[in-house]
């Protein structure tokens, strides 16, 4: 096994990682503005076949290898996780939960990812990253409970089942995108959810496009070609770099980013509360990112 801490290539991660973040940290916000004229699950689902679009003409533009027979079924775990299983779940709940609510909630992606880490790519980060994780975790949690006045709602749990879905996703992705790159991985893992998304998008699509607003339309598209595609790219390729779990730990601090993003997109307030929470997640960060992580190299039968 080895021990790896603050090397170049990991610098360089946390740079792409951080880059993924601030792509990812308007989704919530520009579905809330989608999901006010489109179906959910046109959005949750559409947006995948938008990317992968993009993906076809990338990989046929570089002429990209062909991933292994092995490496397909690794890519539907991925694709079940980030393609699938959170946008639609996260959509839904969007619903009816507020953008800084829901981006609140999201921000225990971290744990989700860091606890697959260790389970499929053998990842050990040291007892400094494990304690700031739970305390940016448990801080998130709190500020949740705190702002729904302790009572989780079904959107809630709709959240919470996303936030397992994309741990999984983000860590069997960053498992391959060191095999086959980081745009290759998530460019392959779209064209193959394609066809089996085609006929749910079309059945949700909407009866008249004339009807549907600007404001959604903007949304879905930023969700189809940043979110879904564009920083996708950058985080698999920070993750692949850095460390699943280290680099993952920089989503605890996207909630905040995004509690931005929904006061400037959607006019929702940013009250004290948020500004102290974000403090202390942004310490756990700092801290968790000076730990040492041990990775132990898994024998092939083992994933």
């Amino acid at each position: 096994m080895t021990a790896t801490s603050g090397t170049p290539r990991e610098r360089q991660g946390a740079i792409f990682g951080m880059l993924g973040i601030l792509g990812f940290s308007l989704t919530l916000p520009a579905t809330r503005l989608a999901v006010a004229d489109l179906d959910p699950v046109f959005v949750g689902l559409g947006r995948a076949l938008v990317a992968a679009a993009l993906a076809a003409a990338m990989l046929w533009w570089a002429k990209a290898p062909r991933p292994s027979r092995r490496q397909w079924g690794r890519l539907a775990l991925t694709a079940a996780g980030v393609v699938i299983g959170y946008p639609l779940l996260s959509t839904l709940a969007m619903r009816t939960a507020a953008a800084g609510h829901a981006s609140v909630v999201v921000g225990l992606a971290p744990l989700a990812t860091a606890l697959f880490a260790a389970w499929l790519a053998g990842e050990r980060p040291g007892p400094r990253y494990w304690l700031a994780t739970l305390i940016g975790s448990a801080t998130i949690v709190g500020f949740c409970g705190f702002s729904a006045g302790g009572t989780p709602s079904g959107a809630d749990l709709l959240l919470l089942a996303a936030v397992a879905a994309v741990g999984l996703g983000y860590a069997e992705g960053a498992r391959l995108a060191r095999e086959l790159g980081a745009w290759q991985t998530i460019s392959w893992a779209l064209l193959l959810s394609a066809p089996l998304l085609v006929p749910i998008v079309w059945q949700a699509a909407p009866p008249a496009w004339s009807a549907v607003g600007w404001r959604s339309l903007a949304g879905f598209g930023y969700v189809s070609v940043v979110s879904m595609y564009l920083a996708f790219c950058a985080w698999y390729k920070g993750l692949a770099m850095g460390g699943i779990a280290r680099i993952g730990q920089l989503q605890l601090v996207q909630p905040f980013f995004s509690l931005a993003g929904a006061a400037l997109v959607l006019g929702e307030t940013i009250n004290p509360s948020q500004i102290v929470a974000a403090a202390i997640v942004l310490l756990c960060v700092a801290t968790g990112r000076r730990s040492v992580t041990v990775r132990v190299q898994r024998r092939p039968g083992n994933g």
